[in-house]
């Protein structure tokens, strides 16, 4: 069978785990068409990404007239249809705090869309994220386009579900995807029981260069590795209040914070007031070879976030055989335990973040690395690639013959 994968932007490399997924259904036997709304806004910088550059068809390339050309044919060969998907779209966007314009938008999108969907045909459209790629696809399937699904991460989706129009995209979606039992229960929230069997927990695979791991020595060294966006969902400034509060109580701390974003600027000037300079580094964006590095030369991943869905780097440090400090927020408790693979502290607690950071620093590597051991075999359990690609298979493949039964 042949299925679509509509993402915002890819590849992008804070995406990967989008590509590993990609990879492990094509390897389940489904021919996957890579479809992204617009290029990346950020460098690809790993080899693989760059390999699917040139796999991937990038809607808005076609340009405004390409836009304005599709919705004109739409309007040519699909007049009743069209006419329902502007309905909805102008419903969704006066909901939206993104407005009607964008929806407008999502709708020329979802009509270049159709085209490359039904030339070859496509089974069935998955989204990757339950904000923009599912509303045109969704739209794409009002206009007459194969059934459609998409996955929710969150937390971005669960906290704004009103204004993504998530109850509309659910009811009207083949399945939903959940990357955590938390996430489903959010999901459940938004729709009548009649369609909690639509809600599905298919989690995310962990990539082969972290997931085949095998292990290796705790450092010395009195580091810690965050790796994340610099936003305020994941909390970095708690993290440098955390490692200032370390140093004042005389514990050596060196911190490496590998990533970027809109808190850039902010972390850089609360480094500089903590009088942190010389005790954290910067790294910026990394491939996943180097992130790879930069995790096994820690003795602990260290994630503050005050909101997650469930975070793939939490997977991959624990399938590096390092354990994590991390907070009790989205689906983490279900992967991450206390004395078993880290700490799980409360989120927003300076204290209970320094103090969980202190026993790493102070830990006997022999403590770590069994750790690490069972973290690693949480991983293997959980986070399969292969076994998450058989699940998605055989949805696709239940979308696609109910759709097909519909017909006849």
């Amino acid at each position: 069978m042949r299925v679509a994968y509509v993402i915002n932007q890819y590849p992008k490399i804070t995406h990967t785990f989008v590509r590993t997924e990609i990879a492990a259904v094509e390897q389940a036997g489904v021919q996957v068409d890579r479809v992204a709304i617009r290029r990346p806004d950020v460098p690809v910088l790993d080899a693989a990404d760059r390999q699917e550059v040139g796999r991937t068809r990038v809607v808005l390339d076609v340009g405004l007239i390409g836009l304005l050309a599709a919705l004109l044919r739409t309007a040519v060969l699909r007049p009743v249809a069209l006419a329902r998907a502007l309905r909805l779209a102008l419903r969704m966007g006066r909901r939206s705090e993104r407005g009607v314009a964008v929806h407008l938008a999502y709708l020329a999108e979802a009509c270049v869309l159709l085209r490359w969907v039904s030339e070859p045909a496509v089974d069935h459209m998955h989204a990757a994220f339950g904000s923009n790629p599912a509303a045109v696809a969704l739209l794409c399937r009002v206009l007459g386009g194969p059934p459609y699904s998409f996955t929710a991460h969150g937390p971005e989706e669960f906290d704004d579900a009103e204004h993504l129009s998530l109850p509309d995209k659910i009811a009207q979606a083949a399945f939903v995807v959940a990357v955590s039992e938390s996430g489903r229960a959010h999901l459940q929230t938004l729709c009548p029981p009649s369609m909690w069997d639509r809600l599905h927990v298919v989690r995310c695979g962990v990539d082969a260069r972290f997931g085949a791991a095998a292990a290796t020595p705790v450092p010395s060294e009195r580091r810690v590795v965050y790796v994340g966006r610099l936003c305020r969902e994941k909390a970095p400034e708690l993290l440098l209040d955390a490692v200032a509060r370390l140093h004042a109580a005389g514990e050596a701390c060196e911190l490496v914070m590998v990533g970027d974003g809109p808190l850039r600027a902010e972390v850089e000037s609360r480094i500089r007031t903590l009088q942190l300079t010389g005790r954290v580094t910067l790294v910026g964006w990394a491939s996943q070879d180097e992130v790879r590095r930069h995790v096994l030369a820690a003795r602990a991943l260290v994630l503050p976030s005050l909101a997650e869905g469930l975070p793939v780097v939490l997977m991959e440090a624990l399938a590096l055989h390092r354990p994590v400090v991390c907070t009790s927020v989205g689906g983490i408790a279900e992967l991450a335990q206390t004395d078993a693979c880290g700490w799980v502290v409360p989120p927003g607690s300076v204290q209970a973040l320094a103090a969980a950071i202190g026993k790493v620093l102070n830990a006997e590597p022999a403590e770590l690395e069994r750790m690490g051991e069972n973290g690693a075999a949480r991983v293997a359990q959980q986070h399969d690639p292969a076994t998450a690609a058989r699940a998605l298979a055989a949805l696709f493949a239940a979308s696609a013959a109910a759709a097909q039964r519909r017909t006849h």
